[in-house]
């Protein structure tokens, strides 16, 4: 049996992005759609476009994880050096005046901390905190509220 499309046609189909339609392969290679259409399901073009794609994308996924692992790396290198500067100051200068090396240290700090995945702030609450306010907050007495229930009827 000849071929009618040549072995490229898949990579063209690939390379073709958005636009890729088995129409537009047939235009490039002179073919019909119908004969695209069956080297298509013939060598699983959908399938093998599909790993493609997950390949493509676990790639943008790894990149982009590096990139964020070496711009922590580089924020917390630059919060250290503050940090060991701020240490300096405090050693070197009167405790009256050294209230900026205070705010230095105190930022850096808190930064790293944000950096490293960690809490900031110690704002965790317990669970028998939250479900106490919630209790208070939605439930009512059921006492009276100055009004009796026949108040209605004294009329």
């Amino acid at each position: 049996m000849a071929r009618k499309l040549p072995p490229e046609a898949f990579s063209h189909y690939v390379g073709l992005g958005p636009e890729r339609s088995y129409q537009a392969v047939a235009d490039k290679y002179g073919a019909s759609k119908q004969a695209v259409v069956k080297v298509a399901k013939r060598e699983r073009w959908q399938d093998r476009l599909g790993e493609i794609e997950r390949k493509a994308q676990q790639g943008v996924d790894k990149r982009a994880v590096d990139s964020l692992e070496l711009m922590n790396d580089r924020h917390l290198k630059t919060l250290q050096v503050i940090q060991a500067r701020a240490l300096e100051a405090l050693k070197t200068m009167p405790l009256a005046s050294a209230m900026e090396a205070v705010r230095a240290l105190d930022m850096c700090i808190t930064k790293e901390r944000l950096v490293r995945g960690e809490p900031s702030d110690r704002t965790a609450i317990s669970v028998e905190d939250t479900i106490r306010r919630e209790y208070d907050r939605w439930m009512v007495p059921n006492g009276p509220t100055g009004e009796g229930e026949d108040a209605g009827d004294a009329a």
